[in-house]
């Protein structure tokens, strides 16, 4: 194969009202001619657009990645040729965990990520395989706030994530973005966050609504959850117990987080199955505080309430406004930076 071919067109699959821009993670389809001697044959494939590198009067420059083989394309697009190489993409990333609840952080203010690449979200936080995590985050620049927070759950889905939000915190300050509080833009809109005693602050939205379904409770603050009080939550078989109710008709098609919870005053103890994990994790941030929420909705528990996971101790502080009414409700908790590194995709 030669290494110079002729570039015929690459659509945006589905096409963009704006044919003529790509973006990072648009997926599109790349259409070329191969030349070997003196024929010509027509290749295809379907790729995500990793990164611009180029973009003025001329046309535009940047790279793709095959979907299927990992092939990467570096074209223009008004011009006329096309370069094809193995693509060896080098990615730099930092692990940060919160409680347990481990993410790969990776400053992406360049927007060279692929985000509409699940396979590959999904390959770099499999255990055992990839580096591993729960979940995995991308700091980008936003126009008016501190920073963009884009977080995919292990399977590629999106969520609002507590715990992930706190590394976020954490990471965009050890990157110089932040000093000691931010204001912030993740799945749900806009957060703050601030230090305090060793400790990362998040804020989430009030909350207004909580359901209840006899002998659980449901609220979603930025991700769906499902709370139940235990008498002993070390007895709980959370994976079998916990894929029961995710995967349950009441909550299809999207499913829920579930959360098993034992009060053991003056802490709760909290053991949850993630949605987008699909297992018991450590600890997960926004479940913590939903089980709070309704500890102080049903209970009468005061702010702030300790809460202790498998990984480790969360605080979550309120003002409660009425029975189901809650503002000004904070996630504090420590995020620990583990290791650094790169990895060839």
């Amino acid at each position: 194969m030669s290494d110079l071919i002729k570039f015929i067109e690459a659509q945006n699959s589905p096409k963009k009202e704006d044919s003529s821009l790509f973006s990072p993670g648009d997926t599109i389809n790349v259409h070329y001619k191969i030349k070997e001697g003196s024929k010509e044959r027509i290749q295809q494939f379907q790729g995500v657009v990793l990164q611009i590198k180029n973009r003025n009067s001329s046309g535009e420059t940047f790279t793709v990645r095959k979907i299927s083989n990992g092939i990467a394309v570096e074209k223009s697009r008004l011009l006329s040729w096309l370069f094809l190489f193995p693509e060896n993409m080098k990615i730099s990333f930092t692990k940060y965990q919160g409680t347990g609840n481990d993410f790969v952080l990776i400053d992406n203010r360049t927007e060279f990520f692929p985000k509409g690449d699940v396979d590959l979200i999904q390959r770099l936080t499999k255990n055992k395989f990839g580096i591993g995590a729960d979940g995995l985050i991308l700091v980008e620049n936003h126009s008016s706030l501190d920073f963009e927070m884009v977080y995919f759950n292990a399977d590629g889905s999106q969520s609002l994530c507590g715990n992930g939000s706190r590394c976020a915190v954490q990471f965009a300050k050890d990157l110089g973005i932040i000093k000691n509080q931010t204001t912030f833009s993740t799945y749900d809109g806009v957060h703050d966050a601030f230090f305090l005693e060793g400790l990362i602050h998040f804020s989430l939205q009030d909350l207004n609504e909580i359901s209840s379904g006899g002998d659980y409770f449901f609220i979603n603050n930025g991700s769906p959850h499902y709370v139940t009080f235990v008498a002993d939550v070390e007895k709980i078989d959370v994976g079998h117990a916990g894929a029961e109710v995710r995967y349950s008709k009441a909550f299809a098609p999207a499913g829920t987080n579930v959360n098993f919870v034992e009060i053991d005053h003056p802490l709760l103890k909290v053991r949850t199955y993630e949605r987008g994990v699909e297992a018991e994790t450590l600890s997960c941030g926004t479940g913590v505080t939903a089980s709070a929420i309704v500890a102080a909705s049903t209970f009468e528990m005061e702010s702030p309430i300790t809460i202790e996971t498998q990984g480790g101790q969360l605080f979550v502080s309120f003002v409660k406004e009425g029975p189901t009414s809650f503002s000004d409700i904070y996630l504090a908790g420590t995020a620990i930076k583990v290791f650094e590194g790169s990895i060839d995709v």
